[in-house]
């Protein structure tokens, strides 16, 4: 794509975090009878480069279906691609192993939509705290581990107190507040968010995504936020990609596409915000 390969040629590799580079993951369909079948092919994501800078928001929106969710599964390297690589501060995830990958995904962790559905239910906070700690701190036990359990419960903004708690006894937004304390347990320098608010009262999203725009100062953290919508990306996000049909079609600072935009995609997703339709 034409826009993005521009933008790309904007940033310089070296203060890039995350290239994605020709990326596409395709799944093969069957369909048909038992006398007569065919085989389709579902790009779901079709060619895409981005450089995400290091301590960034990236924001990348699009309608449900346009390939984001399956982009984030192949960063994530849940899914491997069809072709082209993911390079994670000069190395390439796609040519490690499986069991390179699993040492290595402590530096990239992701938030999903449903805390509730991502949490172990039989587990206490403190317990699915922990579990992810010593993925960093093997031996840390004791009382430095309950103190690293309160320090990250403390981070994102939950009492200490209810540590021993279940995932049932707390509130939706509280469960995606454990969820991303659970992601920033292994110390990783990259987050990936797909859809973190969406399942969230309204009441609550704003809540979320100011606290993870703390994170991101605080910490430093390098961030890919997901989402359907070009409002909240636009709020939390330093630059935005719009995908449709498995491809980006516009890139640029979060103003100039939420206030400029250029490709009639992204236009459409920006009429269909309904705060700007009253206005």
């Amino acid at each position: 794509m034409d826009v993005a390969s521009e933008h790309c040629e904007c940033f310089h590799r070296a203060v890039s975090y995350l290239e994605i580079r020709d990326l596409e993951k395709h799944f093969v369909k069957k369909s048909g009878g038992l006398l007569s079948h065919h085989t389709d092919t579902i790009k779901a994501v079709d060619g895409v480069s981005l450089d995400i800078r290091k301590g960034e928001i990236l924001g990348l929106v699009g309608e449900s279906g346009c390939g984001k969710s399956t982009l984030s599964r192949t960063l994530m390297q849940l899914v491997p691609p069809t072709s082209g690589s993911v390079i994670l501060n000069g190395e390439n995830l796609s040519a490690l192993g499986p069991h390179e990958i699993r040492k290595r995904r402590l530096d990239f962790q992701m938030v999903f939509q449903d805390p509730y559905a991502s949490l172990n239910p039989r587990m206490t906070v403190f317990s699915t705290l922990a579990e992810a700690v010593r993925q960093r701190h093997p031996k840390m036990k004791g009382s430095e581990l309950e103190k690293k359990v309160t320090d990250l419960m403390a981070t994102v903004g939950l009492d200490a107190g209810q540590m021993r708690r279940y995932p049932h006894e707390f509130s939706g937004g509280q469960r995606q507040r454990i969820a991303i304390a659970r992601a920033l347990a292994p110390e990783p320098k990259l987050i990936i968010a797909d859809e973190p608010v969406s399942a969230l009262d309204v009441s609550i999203q704003s809540q979320i995504l100011n606290l993870l725009k703390k994170l991101q100062a605080d910490l430093g953290l390098t961030m890919v936020f997901i989402s359907h919508d070009l409002g909240v990306v636009h709020y939390v996000a330093d630059r935005i990609a719009v995908m449709y049909k498995g491809k980006i079609v516009e890139l640029g600072t979060a103003d100039e596409v939420f206030h400029s935009p250029k490709d009639d995609y992204t236009k459409r997703l920006l009429a269909s915000i309904p705060m700007l339709k009253a206005v």
